[in-house]
């Protein structure tokens, strides 16, 4: 009898793009990819917190480069794929939320919601797949969101862009499976970050946390970590147009 073998999960010799990946879950993600071998180009608005992060990943003996990057400016895009490629992964974990009451949107807001969350999240998964058929194949990861499967109070704008995003991964996973290309998207409920903790801070939101999360604590962004690496390497080979949730159990009801 010849016994399976585990795929790998290693991710050596790997380039990965992690966008939003300087601080809170993009920062994770980007120590879960660097940590399982790959090399890590880190894109985000703000140098000094690129260059922090790389500092501190590569001095713990890991290969990683950042690229002040706006998701937004489309031909800055292009330009990081030109210049930076080709990546064998990209990891998107830009976002952003203005959370107010349906009745209460701000049309700004919901326009600066929308180009970062779906038109961007759009485009750079266009160019990565642009790039990554030239080299036989690779992953694309969207850090989506619990939101993108149910819904929210005072979160209209924001559910509707992580409902987007899951649509748009099924309908490009079709189309760039034939070139090996896998999408999918990793779907946090809430993770404890500086930029959640007024959120957590809040006793009427903590509460309505800790009532739909199940398991008996609330998210860090350590619990995501294990889902990108796998997502990016070898042992997902099979896994497209579908996402993981790691929501404590927010969506089981």
């Amino acid at each position: 009898m010849t016994l399976p073998k585990t795929p790998s999960f290693r991710l050596s010799g790997k380039r990965a793009l992690v966008t939003g990946g300087s601080r809170g879950i993009g920062l994770g993600c980007a120590v879960a990819l660097a940590e399982a071998g790959a090399h890590v180009v880190i894109a985000a608005r703000g140098v000094p917190a690129i260059d922090a992060a790389v500092h501190e990943i590569t001095a713990a003996g890991l290969s990683a480069s950042g690229v002040e990057l706006d998701v937004t400016d489309l031909s800055a895009v292009k330009a990081v794929f030109a210049d930076q490629g080709p990546f064998d992964i990209l990891c998107n974990s830009a976002g952003l939320a203005r959370h107010s009451k349906a009745t209460d949107t701000d049309p700004d807001d919901y326009d600066a919601v929308m180009n970062i969350n779906v038109k961007a999240a759009y485009f750079l998964a266009q160019q990565a797949a642009i790039s990554m058929k030239g080299q036989g194949g690779g992953s694309i990861i969207q850090i989506s969101s619990q939101m993108g499967h149910v819904g929210g109070q005072e979160r209209a704008v924001y559910c509707g862009t992580k409902h987007a995003i899951e649509g748009i991964n099924k309908a490009m996973a079709i189309e760039f499976g034939p070139d090996n290309i896998r999408v999918n998207s990793i779907c946090p409920t809430f993770i404890l970050t500086p930029l959640t903790e007024a959120t957590f801070a809040d006793p009427a939101k903590r509460a309505w946390i800790d009532e739909k999360i199940k398991l008996p604590r609330v998210g860090q962004v350590e619990d995501i970590m294990g889902a990108v690496a796998y997502l990016a390497s070898d042992a997902s080979s099979l896994v497209t147009g579908t996402s993981i949730l790691v929501d404590g159990g927010w969506t089981a009801g």
